[in-house]
């Protein structure tokens, strides 16, 4: 019988209800291999050839990027994920496809803040948020790409003195994941943090009390809006160089973007769809409208050696 086969950075939650709809509907099994985003490239790269996987589905468009430039992803040449996903949210030559978004927003503690007194990631740098700001480490993939951003429409001076005045802002450092940045404004150690906003909206609907407490305290705010946008990445998929049954892991990936696929994405795990005619949803309607930085997300991958480079100058640990 056909089988894809996927190697997946996405916690299994957030993916197999998915593939198992996919299983339903085309009658193709699913072999589904969970792990780290890097530890799955690296492992794509010492199988070669000889990999069991048809797709990579990976967190960040700076992996993707490093997929592509590895040479573990070929051409989908799909003509269903051309037309339906806007070009600066996938690989312009086909290797790989944004299938939702996710925005990196300031989250506050609605006690101690007043949106007013917010405005630009940018502004995060200003004195008067010495000691109050708290943010997970360098290391992490979604701090590396905001910088990354960054470095592509600002340059790497202006990004420069942007970091070490960041940087001297921390509240403590760096340490835990989004969680518990918004876990640490809530409890009082630091007043904003920068997180990918599913995270607060996972917090929200959370089985936990603690979490569901915690989100209550904060509010969410969308920086940049009055320039470039609030900084988004994606989360996508690509057809692996070694794929054998290249028409079914195309198949697979043209269904992760339809539009219960999508909506699906929105509704379960509070990302925003890759789509712009689909709803995303009333929990993420509720945060309201916001612009999003239209910088092509392949810039993020391009530039991610110089913003980890730009972030250790900095300081940041």
């Amino acid at each position: 019988c056909i089988r894809d086969s996927v190697y997946s950075a996405r916690k299994e939650a957030l993916i197999k209800p998915l593939l198992d709809q996919y299983t339903q509907d085309s009658g193709i099994k699913v072999n589904l291999v969970t792990g780290s985003g890097d530890a799955l490239l690296t492992r794509l790269q010492s199988e070669g050839r000889n990999s069991p996987a048809d797709v990579l589905i990976t967190t960040d468009a700076g992996r993707l990027y490093r997929a592509q430039q590895a040479g573990v992803l070929q051409k989908a040449d799909s003509e269903f994920l051309d037309s339906a996903i806007p070009p600066h949210l996938r690989s312009i030559d086909g290797y790989w496809y944004g299938l939702s978004v996710r925005a990196r927003a300031i989250v506050y503690a609605s006690e101690r803040v007043q949106p007013g007194e917010l405005s630009t990631y940018e502004n995060l740098a200003d004195p008067e948020w010495k000691g109050r700001i708290c943010v997970r480490s360098s290391s992490n993939i979604y701090n590396q790409s905001l910088v990354a951003g960054m470095l592509a429409s600002r340059g790497e001076e202006k990004t420069a003195a942007w970091l070490k005045a960041f940087v001297a802002n921390f509240a403590r450092p760096p340490q835990g994941g989004d969680r518990d940045q918004i876990k640490a404004v809530a409890a009082g150690q630091c007043d904003l943090a920068l997180v990918n906003s599913y995270y607060l909206g996972a917090m929200l609907q959370s089985s936990d009390p603690a979490e569901r407490n915690a989100a209550a305290r904060v509010a969410i705010f969308w920086p940049n809006q009055g320039d470039r946008g609030t900084h988004i990445n994606v989360s996508g998929a690509g057809l692996t160089a070694a794929a054998k049954n290249v028409t079914a892991a195309r198949a697979l990936i043209e269904f992760l973007a339809t539009d219960d696929s999508q909506r699906w994405y929105a509704q379960t795990n509070n990302e925003y769809p890759v789509r712009e005619d689909i709803s995303p949803g009333s929990l993420l309607e509720s945060w309201g409208e916001f612009k999003a930085d239209q910088v092509d997300v392949t810039e993020l991958g391009r530039y991610n050696a110089a913003a980890v480079m730009a972030m250790d100058r900095a300081g940041w640990k």
